[in-house]
């Protein structure tokens, strides 16, 4: 619990999760538990501010494309009310893997449990006489 008061990178901090929480309406959640609020009252002439609580590590690609759109007033009506419509050639939203067991590693990559090239017959490169 104490950890809450100061880290922020496990999700919001108590501070903040109770600032959010008082001043803004709960508008809805995505597949990953991520809750997402917006202002209740917008500062003078702003328009109002609109907030993520991340539902464990705080990593932005975890935010699906409807839910960024919204986040960044690119659409006024939020994917709980209203769904992007999908095209039947798009993925299902993927968060950004690197630096995780789950990270693409291409063939010949040092991160790959088996090498690219097996190494029977491997003849290591030696310079010549000349140095060449």
């Amino acid at each position: 619990m104490l950890k809450r008061f100061f880290t922020w990178w496990d999700g919001s901090t108590l501070g903040a999760s109770f600032d959010i929480r008082r001043h803004s309406l709960a508008i809805g959640k995505d597949g990953e538990g991520n809750a997402y609020f917006e202002e209740k009252r917008a500062l003078s002439g702003a328009r109002k501010r609109r907030y993520v609580l991340y539902d464990g590590v705080a990593e932005a690609s975890r935010i699906p494309p409807d839910w960024f759109g919204w986040l960044h007033h690119l659409v006024d009506v939020p994917p709980s009310v209203t769904a992007l419509p999908r095209k039947a050639w798009e993925k299902p939203h993927q968060a950004n893997l690197t630096g995780t067991a789950l990270a693409y590693h291409p063939p010949g990559s040092l991160a790959r449990a088996e090498p690219a090239v097996p190494m029977d017959g491997y003849q290591a490169w030696a310079p010549n006489k000349d140095g060449v």
